[in-house]
């Protein structure tokens, strides 16, 4: 038996145990990227219902995330905003080999907190060139800093393919990650800022504002890729953890936020 089919078969096993009850409860500690935040919330409630394990978030860019665990922090499980630090982390021997997959995969929206602010084409960003606060009402633009978040990064790719990245720099404000970024947007000290269409929208709708849903062709995919992390070990609660968001419930949730599933 390979060691994947050895970690599904364990993982169901213990899954199914914890479902009826014939495993004991744990704390699961959970390195969570910001993005994620609204749906892991509602996942660590079913997830509990479910198993009796609860979850313990910590929220952050996957950037500092990543070093936090590098440097010894006792996460059990990550779910990073992106596919590259899970296989780091696999590489550098802090997650469990064979344990990484998708869970998600983000969607990069431009928003503003202002109904009808944003149109459809996100030719307020075009607007938005000319000199002064007056062009297009835009003197700032927020990103998660592209160095520690990939809602960042792709945020960067985006403009750098329309051609806009240079001479809308001077108005970009940069956000720890993207929850940082959302409050900068939120609160109106920026106009406009690239963010999750999961911190923004709920069942397919708009939440609040106005928003243009950025073409996928001009970024990277944002996969989102979980990992076992070397202190989950062999622990029911992670690898329950891990198995249920491969399953359907989990699934419903992570689509109903906004995310395409895997």
């Amino acid at each position: 038996m390979t060691w994947r089919n050895a970690w599904g078969a364990m993982g169901v096993a213990l899954t199914l145990a914890a479902w009826t009850g014939g495993a004991r409860a744990d704390d699961v500690a959970v390195a969570v990227a910001a993005n994620f935040r609204a749906p892991m919330e509602a996942i660590a409630l079913e997830f509990k219902r479910l198993t009796g394990h609860n979850i313990v978030a910590s929220y952050g860019s996957t950037g500092k995330l990543y070093a936090q665990i590098r440097n010894g922090a006792p996460f059990e499980v990550l779910l990073a905003a992106d596919d590259k630090t899970p296989a780091r982390l696999e590489q550098d021997g802090a997650g469990i080999p064979g344990t990484r997959f998708t869970y998600a995969i983000g969607t990069l929206v431009l928003w503003s907190a202002k109904p009808g602010l944003v149109d459809i084409r996100g030719d307020i960003l075009r607007a938005g060139t000319g000199a002064g606060a007056d062009a297009g009402g835009v003197a700032h633009i927020a990103l998660a800093d592209p160095q520690l978040a990939p809602y960042g990064s792709a945020a960067v790719q985006a403009l750098q393919a329309l051609g806009l990245y240079e001479s809308l720099r001077p108005r970009i404000v940069t956000g720890e990650d993207i929850g940082q970024t959302y409050q900068f947007v939120a609160s109106g000290n920026a106009e406009l800022g690239f963010v999750a269409l999961s911190q923004v929208s709920l069942e397919g709708e708009l939440v609040s504002g106005s928003a243009w849903i950025v073409p996928r062709n001009l970024y990277t995919p944002i996969r989102q890729d979980a990992l076992l992390l070397t202190p989950g070990r062999d622990k029911p609660g992670p690898l329950a953890l891990l198995e249920f968001l491969r399953g359907d419930r989990a699934r419903a949730i992570i689509t109903r936020f906004g995310y395409s599933a895997p």
